[in-house]
């Protein structure tokens, strides 16, 4: 099984996230914010991983600390879970529609982190969630899973419907990337010999 835990603390935050690649979609999901554990609920489900979330953060400031630094875990523990990335289909894209929203997102496990983000929301906040910080989510993830993700809204007018389609629409392209490939076991996806 393709596992791993990390705890990250800092003076901000204290997050601890457990995964499993090889899961079945369970979540178990404690960030303090309630839009941002409906979307972890996304990557769980969607990406068929089994993910533990557990975040105390400086919430009575704003949620940015909280949000960025769960994205940097959570990033950790999948590059963790991947170890060399021997046998994985590396690549991963999916698009997903919800009523008049559709996302598209695109995965690579290449060893080098970069983020394109193309989003523009309707509005500011979803509840109490400001969707500026889904961007930080994935710049922390990217940085720390060292992988290339694009992100792109191709249309939407509601703001949550936008937000969901492009938490599912990531989750899809992971669980992708990260497959095992049976026509390639044991050897790492890249010309270099390396990722």
């Amino acid at each position: 099984m393709r596992t791993a835990e990390i705890q990250r603390d800092t003076k901000e935050t204290q997050v601890f996230v457990a995964v499993n690649l090889d899961g079945t979609g369970q979540a178990s999901l404690a960030s303090g914010i309630a839009f941002l554990d409906h979307m972890l609920d996304q990557i769980a489900r969607h990406g068929a991983l089994d993910l533990t979330v557990r975040a105390k953060g400086d919430l009575e400031i704003d949620a940015h600390h909280t949000v960025e630094d769960i994205g940097i875990t959570l990033g950790m523990a999948v590059a963790k879970a991947l170890a060399d990335k021997k046998g994985i289909r590396r690549y991963g894209h999916a698009y997903v529609p919800l009523d008049e929203a559709l996302s598209r997102a695109v995965v690579d496990f290449s060893g080098r982190p970069g983020l394109e983000f193309h989003v523009a929301f309707t509005r500011a906040r979803v509840g109490e969630f400001d969707v500026d910080l889904t961007r930080e989510f994935f710049q922390g993830f990217v940085n720390h899973a060292l992988a290339t993700v694009h992100v792109d809204n191709l249309r939407g007018d509601n703001s949550h419907h936008q937000c969901e389609t492009i938490f599912k629409a990531f989750a899809r392209a992971l669980r992708m990337a990260v497959e095992p490939d049976p026509r390639a076991a044991g050897v790492i996806p890249s010309t270099k010999g390396s990722l």
